[in-house]
């Protein structure tokens, strides 16, 4: 009965619903109970706010002690620490720019075997119908854009340890750019390989070749489109060095 009668005597309040803690709680019960005294001429029963205030607090502080233990904050448990430690540890072991602090490094190749090393790159430059024709007709404002793509792609190569901080800076013996027009989704498919003879890979200098001649296409042909799109940058296929051959399966 005295709930009924609190429902239709006192409005709800949003109050009531947006504490912050056990503290806020506390006070606006002690509000509640002072606003039914003052309706009902009696203060309500002993029962009635308190235990459901305990009953509360105590589902708060359990959430909250979960909360903090917890990793929406960042923080983890004593008894996760050493899974999470060997989980990350099993993942730095095939990262070899990660030193044993955690650490970006340059990887020392002095102890590996020299070896003939090949990598083969593509990439994909999606120009568009009206531009695709330009490009096919060689009426670009800015000249012949697969030759100036070409060029781009070879230099870029030779220069991927300036771009990519932790390449090391070796000697090619080889690079190779070729720009092909698709017509079917008027594209530049572009296909770049990169050769040396020595104790690292070369996937980043090939990759490096077709990303540079995608860029100089967009470069070439960005005052008649800006809708050209650069997609599809993936190694394809390499060869040498301890892991030794691997070639993308379609």
């Amino acid at each position: 009965m005295l709930l009924r009668r609190l429902a239709v005597a006192v409005p709800r309040s949003t109050r009531f619903f947006c504490g912050n803690g056990s503290h806020d709680l506390a006070s606006t019960i002690a509000e509640l109970n002072k606003e039914m005294e003052s309706v009902f001429g009696e203060p309500p029963p002993d029962g009635f706010a308190s235990s459901r205030s305990k009953s509360f607090m105590g589902q708060e502080s359990q959430l909250n002690s979960h909360v903090i233990s917890s990793s929406t904050s960042n923080k983890f448990t004593v008894e996760e620490l050493p899974g999470l430690s060997q989980t990350l540890g099993e993942n730095a072991a095939g990262l070899t720019h990660v030193g044993c602090t955690g650490k970006a490094q340059m990887v020392d190749v002095s102890p590996k075997e020299i070896s003939s090393r090949t990598a083969t790159a593509s990439c994909k430059v999606i120009l568009g119908k009206k531009v695709f024709h330009l490009v096919l007709a060689n009426q670009m404002a800015k000249g012949d854009v697969l030759s100036v793509a070409k060029i781009a792609g070879i230099n870029g190569a030779k220069h991927t340890s300036t771009l990519i901080p932790l390449c090391h800076n070796i000697t090619l013996t080889h690079v190779r750019v070729d720009l092909r027009l698709n017509p079917e989704d008027f594209s530049v498919e572009i296909e770049g390989e990169a050769a040396s003879t020595g104790k690292t890979g070369v996937e980043m200098e090939a990759m490096t070749a077709v990303s540079v001649a995608g860029l100089t296409v967009y470069d070439m042909c960005k005052a008649a489109s800006k809708d050209i799109q650069i997609t599809d940058i993936r190694l394809e296929c390499k060869t040498g060095g301890k892991s030794g051959y691997w070639c993308r399966e379609e």
